[in-house]
């Protein structure tokens, strides 16, 4: 049956129901949103089209640890967006070398190379590695391996899902890039074992995030430095999601004062205002690249460095990090003491955190909708476990509002 879509010429009053069709009419079949179509953002506050009022528990997969429309950021953008937005990098711009200072001196890292997206941040760490093996480790020309981990997620480029073990990301379409080798996450022996002449690197996750919240064992990370080290293997953590205080510290490999040789960031790296990504490296990692080698049209404009350091000013100003460590031992523990029959485990760091239900449950999404029902956004990950990720401004009371109602969906569902 055709869908019959509102005119866009006469302006009707769309429905909910409307700009769905929009989307699946027009749109590519890619993502399975919920049922709701929001309108407005301001904190940890969305509403609808409708006017329904919704916590956000997501944050744009933590793209928004500063809240929705953080007037700090807008004001950043709408001031830089009136001056400049793009130069390109064939010239210098006045914003972009004042971002980088800041993001190096945040991260501890001394040379920052800058993106949009996320997956672009990993793309751009996989080719300094493989091109510091090859000029600097001296491994055979095409023979150079990186090393990741089970249950990862980096992206959905072809590159990024050649690494994925999961076969949805993967079916349909090889053939696959070569030169990653997969081992058990939070398992060091194994990595220990699976290191040849050959290996560049080490990427993962300090916390796998669309994996599950899955959080290492204590000491995982330390040692895994420690056998990076005395192999000559470059350690890159992957902090896309888990970076910029939303697990309670800035970076969470600060969790085990490990040091890595480089760090992936995007997400809240612009507050949810523009997309702006970063491989943030060292000096002896990020030298391989010449004029040439590498680049994006967008990567390092103006406007998004402005915002990026609005962004990360706002983290630091208003102790984000400090907030998400405090607030979230209060949320996962809040969480705990719902006694629900579906629940296997809640786990977390800071504000990211994970319920895994019992597979008696039926599966997560039944529960992110009753949620949607009493006024709050969460989503499902991996079938079974609801994630919780609110923006890092929230407050006590809110958690307080949002834990009644989470446990009154966890009883009753």
């Amino acid at each position: 049956m055709q869908t019959i879509l509102p005119s866009l010429t006469s302006k009707p009053a769309f429905t909910t129901q409307d700009y769905i069709n929009l989307e699946t009419t027009y749109g590519a079949n890619n993502y399975h949103p919920l049922d709701v179509v929001l309108t407005k953002g301001q904190g940890v506050w969305v509403w609808d089209i409708e006017g329904n009022q919704y916590l956000d528990c997501l944050s744009a997969y933590s793209a928004l640890n500063q809240g929705h429309c953080h007037p700090r950021i807008l004001q950043a953008m709408v001031e830089q967006a009136s001056k400049l937005t793009l130069t390109s990098r064939a010239f210098y711009n006045d914003q972009l070398g004042l971002f980088y200072q800041k993001l190096s001196q945040l991260s501890g890292l001394p040379k920052v190379l800058p993106m949009n997206s996320g997956a672009e941040a990993v793309e751009t760490a996989i080719k300094a590695i493989r091109k510091w093996a090859y000029t600097v480790k001296g491994v055979p020309a095409n023979q150079a391996e990186i090393i990741v981990c089970k249950n990862n997620f980096a992206g959905r480029t072809i590159s990024l899902i050649s690494f994925s073990t999961e076969k949805q990301y993967r079916f349909g379409f090889a053939p696959f890039t070569p030169g990653f080798k997969v081992i058990p996450y939070g398992d060091a022996a194994a990595l220990e074992a699976a290191i040849t002449a050959n290996t560049a690197a080490f990427f993962l996750e300090p916390i796998q995030g669309e994996g599950g919240i899955i959080i290492p064992p204590d000491g995982y990370l330390r040692e895994v430095e420690r056998i990076c080290r005395e192999n000559n293997v470059l350690l890159v953590f992957d902090e896309i999601q888990t970076g910029l205080g939303r697990t309670g510290k800035m970076f969470a490999f600060e969790y085990e004062g490990v040091k890595p040789d480089g760090i992936t960031v995007g997400k809240a790296l612009s507050g949810g205002f523009y997309p702006i990504s970063a491989f943030v490296s060292t000096h002896e990692v990020m030298d391989v690249f010449n004029p040439g080698d590498h680049g994006s049209t967008f990567g390092g404009n103006p406007l998004a460095a402005a915002v990026g350091r609005a962004a990360l000013d706002v983290i630091v100003d208003e102790r984000l990090t400090e907030r998400a460590a405090e607030l979230g031992d209060y949320f996962i523990s809040g969480l705990r003491e719902i006694k629900s029959p579906y629940v296997k485990e809640v786990r977390g760091r800071g504000l990211l955190i994970g319920v895994e239900l019992k597979p008696s449950a039926g599966g997560a999404r039944r529960f992110c909708k009753a949620l949607m029902q009493v006024g709050i956004l969460a989503k499902e990950t991996r079938e079974h476990i609801i994630r919780f990720a609110p923006p890092l401004v929230i407050t006590r009371s809110q958690l307080d509002w949002a834990l009644e109602r989470i446990e009154g969906v966890l009883m009753a569902s």
